[in-house]
């Protein structure tokens, strides 16, 4: 949206220095109401933090809960020194190449035009997300220090690169790349919010983790069974899984960083504004889909309506619809979600076979829902929605099943390929270091007795509370879920070191 003082200065008889006063009032506010939707978008998805923090905490068993919420403070804690110092230059500092930023550095420069402040804390809770993405995939046996080390690594060198790729300017796969330099088949690569950028990369980070350090003691039986290592609160699970949700409505709908935007003629309904809200919808209706159909498919699978399974069905449709979310129809959200609850509960039966442990479910979720929106968001996107959110490149490619032809699904395959390869050959190598080190996992006797007693000084829970007037113990116990078998399906008896 514009204000010409050339044309509201004869609506005011003539009065230019009145109308030049007015515009540039009008253009204050613009950035105004722009810098405050950023803002609040970003205080959204800082908020998702609290919401890993309940999920991980619920997902593992009592005795590591002081550990798994300690990580989760860290990754913001962490992450914000590193991603001040480094990250944000390696990601956006422009003018760059192709490959990696070269400016911006402890915010130097900052801020100028496209720039502001604002734009360092929205960029720097999307970097942490991805870092608290990993840790749920390696919780329960991971050494402390390891976390420090993989999440200052991730937040400040492997993120910010891979980030710089897709979303600056400069980036060789940015959809919106500058003007004048060509494009990934003539598209690049539509990640809108970051199924690729965020979810892939915490995913498969937290793989790589998983697999070097293998399974939890008790995951899999002498004979190879699997053995369900409950975490011990499904209402802290159910209590995280909403307050993400909540955080995705700044996650992508402010991901289009400004709102205050016209798509046609002033007056008109169309824009950014009505973007916004559409794609609040679109991420909504995915992950509505993507419960109910994990509901009702793990109810085919185990016989059973479980609650925690639901939730990371809701969590995977909105990993998956995070890459379109504002470039396709409301409709197409449910097909996004519907598809990412069977990859979800594919790959979960996948990693059974295989004797893979990820207790927060975390590389299946997200690397794995994460890969299916890039493919999908190449296959749904609209053409309209496309040419307002990335604008200047007429005749731009779109969804193959919405008749834009085959480009950008090659150039989103690619996006797949390299996002691989990428986070592979970083995090992978400094898994493999830290293990070798032993710097990695914890000894048999902590992963036994839990990480809250070796480690932390004590349990997150007050096990026992003594009345001081009858000097008696109070009836009330919390026991942990840890290790609980069901015995009709299973010979293993639970460990009670597990409690």
């Amino acid at each position: 949206m514009a204000c010409d003082a050339s044309q509201l200065a004869p609506l005011l008889g003539n009065a230019t220095d009145a109308a030049d006063y007015i515009c540039n009032q009008f253009v204050d506010a613009g950035h105004a109401i722009d810098n405050t939707y950023l803002l609040f978008s970003a205080y959204l998805v800082f908020a998702m933090q609290l919401g890993f923090a309940m999920l991980c905490a619920g997902s593992v068993r009592a005795k590591n809960t002081m550990n798994i919420m300690l990580t989760n403070v860290l990754d913001a804690a962490a992450g914000g020194i590193f991603y001040y110092l480094f990250g944000f230059a390696f990601a956006f500092g422009t003018p760059s190449n192709g490959f990696i930023g070269k400016h911006f550095f402890g915010l130097k420069e900052v801020p100028q035009a496209g720039f502001d402040y604002s734009y360092f804390l929205f960029q720097w809770a999307f970097a942490i997300a991805a870092s608290g993405i990993t840790s749920g995939s390696i919780a329960e046996r991971t050494q402390f220090t390891s976390y420090l080390m993989y999440s200052s690594f991730l937040t400040g060198f492997v993120y910010p690169v891979l980030s710089h790729w897709y979303w600056s300017g400069d980036g060789w796969a940015s959809a919106g790349r500058n003007l004048g330099e060509s494009l990934l088949f003539k598209s690049g690569v539509i990640d809108f919010a970051g199924s690729g950028v965020v979810h892939m990369v915490g995913g498969i980070a937290g793989f790589w983790g998983a697999f070097i350090e293998g399974p939890r003691i008790g995951r899999f039986d002498h004979e190879g069974r699997t053995v369900v290592l409950r975490g011990h609160s499904a209402s802290l699970v159910v209590l995280g899984s909403f307050l993400l949700w909540f955080g995705w409505f700044g996650f992508n709908p402010g991901s289009f960083i400004t709102i205050f935007k016209s798509y046609g003629p002033s007056g008109g309904i169309n824009g950014q504004w009505s973007a916004v809200g559409r794609t609040a919808v679109t991420t909504t209706l995915a992950g509505c889909a993507a419960a109910l159909t994990t509901l009702f498919g793990k109810r085919l699978q185990t016989g059973h309506w479980n609650v925690v399974d639901v939730c990371n069905g809701l969590l995977g449709g909105f990993a998956a619809i995070t890459s379109g979310c504002a470039v396709v129809d409301p409709w197409a959200a449910i097909v996004c979600g519907f598809v990412s609850a069977w990859v979800l509960i594919g790959l979960n039966t996948l990693a059974a076979k295989l004797k893979y442990d990820d207790p927060l479910e975390a590389a299946q979720l997200h690397a794995g829902c994460g890969a299916w929106g890039i493919l999908f968001t190449a296959l749904f996107a609209k053409e309209k929605y496309v040419n307002e959110a990335y604008a200047g490149r007429p005749g731009r490619p779109y969804g193959l099943f919405m008749g834009g032809g085959g480009r950008l699904l090659g150039a989103h395959i690619i996006a797949i390929l390299v996002n691989v390869g990428w986070v592979s050959c970083t995090m992978g190598p400094l898994f493999f270091i830290l293990h070798k080190l032993g710097l990695l996992r914890i000894s048999r006797e902590d992963e036994l007795k839990g990480m809250d007693l070796t480690r932390h000084g004590g349990f997150a829970y007050v096990y026992h509370d003594e009345d001081p007037g009858h000097h008696q113990l109070a009836s009330f116990q919390l026991r942990s879920a840890a290790a609980r078998v069901d015995h009709s399906t299973s010979p293993q008896a639970a460990d009670p070191n597990d409690a």
